[in-house]
């Protein structure tokens, strides 16, 4: 904790210098929060088995005032999935890489720099940036504020439907350890959709990276966001997300994250549902081996009456590998009417990997639908005797199996191109092969 805070206090010029002065606003009431709290505590409630100040205990770089310049991210990447390479996005050690011809978009619709929507959209900026993050957030959240550069912005006004998806890959690029802070803002106003894919991808496979990623979303009346990520990295990673959504009346909102390569990831859901009638649907899944590790944690506040959430995580843990879910679903007192479903599914391949699950309902309205549940075992081993007796092998048979097992995540995304690419890249990764969404050219 020590240095972050040294290298603040020392190297405030150099943080601010590239930035616009909004971003920079907000670092001192950041600073005083870090300071005053710190990481989150190891071993309390909500981070039972993910010690953050360990993780970042090495003397990471910093990639201040980089912007990428130096690598061309369409030369090194190539998208494999249909129809997606329409509005790309890239975000180079935490820096958004303009591009010089990308308007794909409609009119009004901002897609692009933290900074310069700072810059262009200094009031809307305001009335969105940090305020959720800062509310529910921790010292993670504050660490990411203090030394923030820059990062991604949509904003889609109202009444405007985006009919493509727009993908946004996040880079990690370079020889040496290095801490990324990035930041994505995402504001959906009344009566307007979008679709937006981020992926994570590494370049290198001996540095350790670190990312520290928050998200605010917010959606308002009766609009619709399809939010998916995938992460694709290398085991010399530590990913660390807080999202943070807050919904209007008649909002419909689906997440679905997909980690089928990291090494440490710790992704947060804070979701408030603040009007009547708003949707979440909440999806995950992982697939780890060898010594990785995922973490997820979720809490969903259902605040209003007739509102409705669809939680579930599913992962399949093989060799030493360690998996963790807790979710939390609270209803509010005056929340009557609220439909709840939340559920963590674990496939566990060898004796060595290890599962911890948690989920919780905290219930104060007495009118609800809300249910809970957890299972965690090995293959069907008659399902695997009968495959195996009509001839299939067994190595194809546990595939399958471990196919078959991720098929209702899949199918819980809106989106048929990605949903029949993610597929494949499931299959690949369960039998061993190298894989990404986006080729190294």
């Amino acid at each position: 904790m020590k240095q972050y805070i040294d290298f603040f206090k020392t190297q405030r010029k150099q943080i601010d210098a590239s930035c616009s002065s909004l971003v920079n606003s907000y670092r001192d009431e950041a600073f005083a929060s870090f300071e005053e709290t710190g990481f989150p505590i190891f071993k309390s409630e909500e981070y039972q088995h993910t010690n953050i100040a360990e993780l970042l205990d090495t003397d990471f770089g910093f990639y201040l005032n980089y912007k990428g310049e130096s690598i061309d991210p369409h030369k090194l990447f190539h998208c494999n999935i249909p129809n997606l390479s329409s509005s790309p996005h890239f975000i180079i050690n935490g820096h958004f890489y303009k591009e010089k011809n990308n308007r794909n978009l409609p009119d009004k619709v901002f897609s692009g720099s933290l900074n310069t929507f700072a810059e262009e959209y200094p009031d809307i900026f305001s009335k969105y940036y940090n305020k959720l993050a800062e509310e529910k957030g921790n010292g993670l959240t504050a660490l990411n504020t203090m030394f923030v550069q820059d990062g991604y912005v949509l904003y889609v006004p109202k009444n405007i439907i985006i009919d493509h998806p727009i993908q946004l890959t996040n880079i990690f690029n370079g020889k040496i350890d290095a801490l990324i802070n990035r930041r994505i803002l995402i504001i959906i106003e009344a009566g307007s959709q979008a679709k937006i894919l981020i992926c994570d991808h590494s370049t290198e496979k001996e540095p350790l990276y670190a990312a520290t990623q928050i998200t605010e979303i917010f959606v308002e009346e009766n609009a619709v966001l399809d939010f998916y990520e995938l992460e694709e990295s290398s085991k010399r990673t530590i990913r660390l997300a807080d999202n943070f959504v807050q919904q209007s009346t008649s909002s419909n909102v689906m997440i679905n994250n997909i980690t089928l390569n990291n090494g440490v990831t710790r992704n947060n859901y804070y979701i408030d549902l603040d009007g009547e009638f708003a949707e979440t649907y909440l999806y995950g899944m992982a697939i780890v081996d060898d010594t990785q590790k995922i973490d997820n944690h979720s809490v969903i506040f259902h605040n209003v009456p007739n509102c409705q959430s669809n939680e579930l995580f599913k992962y399949v843990l093989d060799e030493q590998s360690l998996g963790v879910f807790s979710g939390k679903i609270i209803v509010a007192e005056n929340a009557q009417k609220t439909q709840a479903y939340q559920n963590n599914k674990n496939l566990l391949g060898s004796k060595e990997c290890k599962m911890y699950s948690k989920p919780q309902l905290i219930i104060n309205a007495d009118d609800v639908k809300c249910s809970h549940g957890m299972t965690t075992g090995q293959l069907d081993e008659s399902a695997l005797f009968y495959m195996r007796s009509r001839g299939i092998p067994k190595e194809e048979a546990i595939l399958l199996l471990k196919y078959a097992f991720t098929d209702d995540v899949i199918q819980g995304i809106r989106l048929d191109t990605l949903k029949e690419r993610l597929k494949m890249l499931i299959e690949k990764r369960f039998r061993g092969e190298l894989i990404r969404c986006q080729e190294c050219i």
